[in-house]
């Protein structure tokens, strides 16, 4: 189900809280609703060739508004792997929790989402495959991304070369930001990830379509968003609306809190 963009933005309407945001110059209101939301702890998982700093902002904001956040440091070694992390920042939660993955992070959050404490479901220009679904075989479907041809394999694991990353990664982001992610980013295993399970058919969920993506194609966003019956927000951001476009998330992750 999509939302219009009055009903979005009402969502960020009433009290609003002013976060300063660490190592940045300028303070972004935090999205807050007039009562706490019912779910008060949010899970953070991050996706390939990044890691849980990406989600700097959005955690920023969320503390903000009194939320607890866990943000999940996957090993990008293995599905396995992953999983089992974000299983473990589950099992530390204190009671009903959101979970809210970015990019390949949607394999993770779909492989663990059906976990009893979690309430809800959030997908940021992420990945949502049905239970042993090829997703390389249903991104054939769409046009190729442009990142695609930056992504360099080596002993096992596959990263984004510089220029690819700026342009087609991070674009969108200034120079300087895009840089230091790259510094950051988490290298993917090549081992193709298969769930055995796809939460979101029994979870309620969201989705944040990043309309200039180019490392996930925006109309394979929206098929898997249809797909899901997602409640769906389109962004005017390129892959990593989450450090371009935190307050937007934000409000979309709160909103998910509070509906659950």
């Amino acid at each position: 189900m999509a939302i219009n963009r009055r009903q979005f933005s009402a969502l960020g309407a009433g009290v609003a809280a002013a976060a300063t945001l660490t190592g940045a110059s300028t303070a972004q209101a935090a999205p807050r609703s007039r009562q706490r939301p019912a779910i008060r702890n949010v899970v953070l998982v991050h996706g390939a060739y990044a890691d849980g700093s990406s989600w700097r902002k959005v955690i920023s904001l969320l503390q903000a508004a009194e939320v607890n956040v866990t943000a999940v440091q996957n090993p990008l070694s293995s599905l396995a792997d992953d999983v089992a992390a974000t299983n473990f920042a589950l099992a530390r939660q204190d009671g009903p929790t959101i979970l809210v993955a970015h990019s390949y992070g949607g394999t993770v959050i779909s492989e663990v989402g059906l976990a009893p404490n979690v309430a809800g479901l959030v997908y940021i220009a992420a990945r949502a495959p049905e239970a042993g679904e090829d997703f390389a075989a249903l991104s054939a479907q769409f046009p190729t991304p442009p990142v695609t041809r930056g992504i360099i394999t080596s002993g096992g694991y596959k990263f984004i070369g510089r220029t690819a990353f700026l342009q087609d990664f991070a674009n969108g982001l200034p120079r300087k930001e895009a840089l230091t992610l790259f510094a950051a980013q988490g290298p993917l295993s090549t081992a193709a990830p298969t769930t055995s399970a796809a939460a979101w058919q029994q979870k309620p969920s969201w989705y944040a379509v990043s309309k200039s993506d180019r490392t996930i194609n925006p109309d394979l966003q929206r098929f898997m968003a249809k797909r899901m019956g997602a409640t769906t927000v389109e962004v005017n951001s390129g892959h990593l609306s989450l450090v371009s476009h935190p307050e937007t998330i934000t409000r979309l992750i709160l909103e998910a809190a509070a509906s659950v």
